[in-house]
This record gives C-alpha cells, sequence and structure tokens, in this order.
C-alpha cells in the first residue's frame, strides 16, 4: 500500500492544478493524498510559498518539489 502523501499548494495555483492532475491516476490505484491550502498556515506559507506544490511523504517526511510527474512520483514513493 502506498504512504500517505500531502500536496502542498493554495487555490488559484495553475501549477498546483497540473500537480493534482498527474496525481490522479495514482490516487485512483490507492494512493491517498491531503490536499493542504498554504494560506491558512503563516508557517506553512512562509516554508512552501516561492516552492509549491510539493508533494510530501506523511511517513518520512521527504518532499518531492515541482515539476514532477507521475513517473517520478512512483519512485519517490517507492524510495
Amino acid at each position: 500500500m502506498p504512504p500517505e502523501c500531502q500536496l502542498f499548494g493554495t487555490l488559484g495555483c495553475h501549477l498546483c492544478e497540473v500537480a493534482e492532475e498527474e496525481l490522479m491516476p495514482l490516487v485512483e490505484h490507492g494512493l491517498l493524498v491531503e490536499l493542504v491550502d498554504i494560506a491558512e498556515s503563516e508557517a506553512l506559507f512562509e516554508t512552501y510559498g516561492l516552492r509549491i506544490p510539493v508533494l510530501r511523504r506523511v511517513d518520512t517526511g521527504a518532499e518531492l518539489s515541482w515539476p514532477f510527474d507521475t513517473r517520478q512520483v512512483v519512485g519517490f514513493l517507492s524510495g
């Protein structure tokens, strides 16, 4: 079973929408992804404001920064 992930982004972020589209085939196969809006937290905004979208594994805290494609995400999740 793939690890649970968080996708850091915000509303109106075109790249975040593209990242969500890249993740959809994996979500359809069981990947759990929590969408986290960085605008709701000053600390998250400071950390990720210039880097979004960022995919983060909940189990290890490892992060995959944009740009990424589905193949790269699969490698990230299995590593």
